[in-house]
């Protein structure tokens, strides 16, 4: 682990000097768009060996948002990584988005962040040292907001630019909030708007300009630490969890249903609707403006999903939108619904939808799409 050395210049309230070239345009990809598709990382992993250690209380099977590790019989580790690659051209703002995004898989497992490390690959002759500076500051000050900081990290030269949080955790094993556990009934919960993939891409293709770009930047970066609280204030009702982003919310709950799928298979019902977009979306995904990211998430889950017909393409492509630094998606019980609505107002989470409800199905992970 390499840290920042003694010695270093006195920070300065000085603008960093504007950048040469788009962040955006050095690279290939953007954001959780960047994700290996499900099918090719569910091969690739097939050849890691599954975890032996007793204290692996959640590992690769599940497809979980991190990794828990008991330590003690009151206390366990939550750890996570996310990387990617710029999703906008202000540095200081792909550093907050990171960082955010990072501190979800945790927030997602009903845990408390207690640290992070920073991983940067930097291609210093076109991006340079002042942009890398700000990329640092944006993470740094969302990780102030929950009360941690970046306490080293690594860094490699490369000419496309990455970045993120290696993050640690900690939570009460009893109170761990795994992805596997959704029941018949539980209705779906989503704390943020969906179709950040699309404005993203909207903007990095010239269609939009940064002020209709700003409703995407401020979802992303907003932290789902509040959602998190209001969630593990009815912690007995819930019953999974998990964060949306680069799969989509099709591959997301895909995920939860599959992980949760016993003796009885495991689907659900799902109303576009009564799904949260951000501004513009639909007008944008109608004309074209989703990831690639987003298209080989629609290939993958469609299989599993009966989309009602006169959905159109473009609205399948919506529900599997790559998000960035999405919102908590939370199965709860019926029972528990209203509580959760109430503590997630009181926290001051302003999107809080119900999307949907968890049922048996034919197979697992079958999901039912209404307009």
């Amino acid at each position: 682990m390499s840290t920042a050395a003694p010695g270093l210049p006195p920070e300065t309230s000085a603008a960093p000097p504007a950048l040469a070239v788009p962040l955006t345009s050095l690279s290939a990809t953007a954001g959780c768009a960047a994700k290996i598709a499900q099918v090719d990382l569910i091969a690739a992993l097939a050849h890691l060996p599954r975890a032996q250690d007793p204290r692996v209380m959640v590992g690769l099977d599940t497809g979980d948002d991190a990794a828990v590790i008991r330590l003690r019989d009151d206390l366990a580790l939550v750890q996570t990584v996310d990387i990617f690659t710029p999703i906008v051209d202000d540095a200081y703002d792909y550093g907050r988005i990171a960082a955010a995004n990072a501190l979800s898989d945790v927030f997602a497992m009903g845990a408390t962040p207690l640290s992070a490390l920073s991983f940067v690959a930097w291609p210093m002759d076109t991006a340079g040292p002042a942009a890398l500076g700000e990329v640092l500051r944006g993470a740094g000050d969302v990780c102030a907001e929950v009360g941690i900081v970046i306490s080293g990290g690594h860094s490699i030269v490369d000419k496309e630019p990455k970045f993120g949080l290696f993050v640690t955790g900690t939570v009460h094993p009893d109170e761990v909030v795994r992805n596997d556990g959704a029941q018949d009934g539980d209705l779906l919960v989503l704390t943020k708007p969906v179709g950040t993939g699309v404005l993203t891409t909207a903007f990095k293709r010239g269609v939009i300009d940064a002020a209709a770009l700003q409703p995407a930047v401020d979802n992303m970066t907003a932290l789902n630490a509040a959602a998190a609280r209001a969630m593990t204030q009815v912690r007995t009702h819930v019953h999974a969890a998990t964060d949306v982003t680069g799969f989509g919310l099709l591959g997301h709950l895909g995920n939860v249903l599959r992980a949760s799928s016993g003796a009885t298979p495991l689907g659900a019902s799902l109303r576009l609707g009564d799904v949260p977009l951000l501004p513009r979306v639909r007008e944008l995904a109608e004309a074209g403006a989703c990831p690639g990211g987003s298209k080989r998430n629609l290939a993958y889950a469609a299989p599993n999903c009966r989309f009602e017909a006169g959905l159109s393409d473009f609205e399948q492509l919506i529900l599997a939108d790559a998000q960035t630094s999405g919102g908590l998606l939370i199965a709860i019980a019926p029972e528990g619904h209203a509580a959760l609505m109430r503590a997630l107002a009181a926290e001051g989470v302003t999107t809080a939808a119900t999307v949907g409800r968890v049922q048996a199905a034919d197979a697992p992970a079958l999901i039912e799409v209404k307009a």
